[in-house]
């Protein structure tokens, strides 16, 4: 999946696996060339992240968390999305000014949680493929999983006929989906809930 994304990070890229999940990143350095290589992990291994964007206020997140007490070890607003979920949990997004497209694998509650930028800047997109579920920043990514359907939704080619775009959570494809701008996704325990 991620070989076809390297035109997204031709800088780095890295992987993750444990037992039955994984996270992969294609990184565009442009924030801490040398300290933010993803995935990322922070609270050895409690927490991991693969995040596309960028967070406009960093800085002054960071100095919020430094004063409660967190230690950083990079330079990056990676780390800084890391220890705000730590912080706020599912919350974190609120007090995020910027446009992203993230991944959080939290290994203490063995849950999956996803967000998308208000904006939908950053996409995000994902299916359920028998037990597996993938998601990816191309939906082309996805496509590279065996027993993904690949099957054309009419009522999205439409949508692309009609406005040029599909209408969220629809894409182009019947079973994948991708989360709407100003959402996030929590996968847990095979239950997956979306809220905005």
């Amino acid at each position: 999946m991620i070989a076809t994304l390297d035109h997204r990070g031709p800088d780095d890229s890295g992987v993750f696996v444990d037992s039955n999940v994984g996270l992969a990143h294609a990184r565009l350095s442009i924030i801490d060339l040398a300290g933010g290589h993803q995935p990322m992990s922070i609270e050895n291994g409690a927490l991991w992240i693969t995040f596309n964007g960028e967070i406009f206020n960093y800085v002054e997140l960071r100095e919020e968390l430094e004063k409660k007490g967190h230690r950083f070890t990079t330079r990056s607003d990676t780390e800084v999305i890391l220890r705000m979920y730590l912080e706020k949990g599912e919350e974190c997004t609120r007090y995020f000014n910027g446009q992203w497209a993230f991944a959080i694998w939290d290994a203490r509650d063995r849950k999956l949680f996803l967000s998308r930028d208000r904006y939908g800047v950053r996409p995000l997109f994902y299916t359920v493929s028998g037990d597996d579920f993938v998601f990816a920043s191309e939906i082309k990514a996805i496509l590279t999983c065996p027993g993904v359907n690949r099957e054309i939704d009419l009522h999205g080619l439409d949508q692309i006929f009609t406005f040029w775009v599909t209408i969220p959570p629809r894409t182009a494809f019947k079973d994948i989906l991708q989360l709407p701008p100003a959402h996030s996704l929590v996968l847990r325990d095979g239950h997956i809930s979306v809220r905005p």
